[in-house]
């Protein structure tokens, strides 16, 4: 799969689940690179937190002062940050079509391509 952090605009609505599965709400078509890709199936739903184990708060509470463990602050790492995760079947017409990842930030309110297979 690669790899990207591309903006993307999404539209949500019901879509398909995988074969026997209900459609459930998510992002039913998205617009990356200029090109509108429409969701044909759901394949996976999950939510990701923030890297809460890097916090000041958790060191604290261990009593840690392990450099690793000090690679961010308290101020960076929100413990209740999440990223929602969507990898969806999705195409642009007949035949063509790929497997992608998509990513909503609740902090930002913005949606982002993390990954295609295509």
């Amino acid at each position: 799969m690669r790899r990207y952090e591309d903006l993307v605009e999404v539209r949500r609505g019901v879509v398909g689940g995988a074969v026997g599965e209900p459609g459930e709400e998510g992002p039913a078509q998205f617009l990356w690179r200029g090109r509108l890709w429409k969701v044909r199936t759901v394949l996976a739903h999950w939510v990701e937190t923030g890297s809460w184990w890097h916090s000041d708060r958790v060191r604290a509470v261990v009593g840690s002062d392990d450099a690793e463990l000090a690679g961010e602050s308290a101020g960076s790492t929100d413990l209740l940050a999440e990223r929602e995760f969507w990898r969806v079947e999705a195409g642009r017409g007949e035949g063509d079509g790929g497997v992608f990842d998509l990513s909503f930030s609740w902090d930002e309110g913005s949606w982002q391509l993390v990954g295609c297979v295509d």
